[in-house]
């Protein structure tokens, strides 16, 4: 006999009845602390047609004022930890010596920083199609003192 007992049957439709109502659940009335049973919000939303897409990055400027741009690369920082913790690097600037200290580290040859500053550039969309234009907004800037 190759099939299921009858027991083992209730029990996978009793997960799957679980699963429903926490994917039901989640759906409604969930948050991305949820997932898999609640939304993951990050790529379940966009802009309006005729709103202006975010695009965030962090950038230095070294002590020469030359622009460099700080990634996961250069600094071991990846953007997405800067984005999930955005306003707490909006509320208190200072937070961003840590990404000129951890670039400090992986490129010691490098003329120090003397700025960090995390900066959004806002793309134009217009009938959701891309304008072509962009407007930048620095939203957090820490000098070295």
């Amino acid at each position: 006999m190759n099939g299921l007992t009858l027991r083992g049957r209730w029990i996978r439709v009793a997960f799957t009845f679980a699963a429903a109502v926490l994917l039901v659940w989640g759906t409604f009335w969930g948050d991305d602390d949820d997932f898999p049973f609640g939304p993951f919000r990050m790529y379940a939303s966009a802009p309006g047609p005729n709103q202006a897409a975010k695009d965030s990055r962090v950038e230095g400027v070294d002590v020469t004022g030359k622009v460099v741009p700080l990634t996961e690369t250069n600094s071991g920082i990846r953007r997405a930890e800067i984005e999930g913790q955005e306003g707490a690097y909006v509320a208190d600037p200072a937070r961003l010596r840590e990404v000129a200290d951890a670039y400090a580290v992986r490129n010691p040859a490098a003329p120090a920083l003397r700025e960090v500053r995390l900066v959004i550039r806002w793309h134009g969309v217009k009938h959701s199609r891309p304008t072509g234009t962009w407007t930048d907004q620095v939203i957090a800037d820490w000098v070295k003192s």
